[in-house]
């Protein structure tokens, strides 16, 4: 094998190397997108009863597995909050 085949050799597999760990990283990366979006969104509808914060931190830390939807209670149960009444 000459010198010019290995560096070529060398070269692809490097490009295609770093080609899927580019991949690899883009659907974690829109999931927590996502699932901020949704936060922020579920945030509007339901306002100061909903912990956008906390959402937001679970977001990043389950790198967007759990994505809240406002019209499941189930998926947005640990972000919501009642706010004492004083009647």
């Amino acid at each position: 094998m000459n010198t010019s085949t290995r560096i070529l050799l060398v070269l692809f597999v490097a490009y295609a190397t770093v080609f899927v760990l580019a991949a690899g990283n883009t659907p974690f990366d829109r999931a927590i997108g996502v699932c901020i979006r949704n936060c922020a969104q579920c945030k509007k509808m339901f306002g100061p009863y909903f912990l956008g914060q906390k959402c937001a931190d679970s977001c990043v830390k389950y790198k967007g597995k759990l994505i809240p939807d406002c019209e499941d209670e189930v998926s947005i149960q640990p972000f919501l909050q009642a706010l004492d009444s004083e009647y």
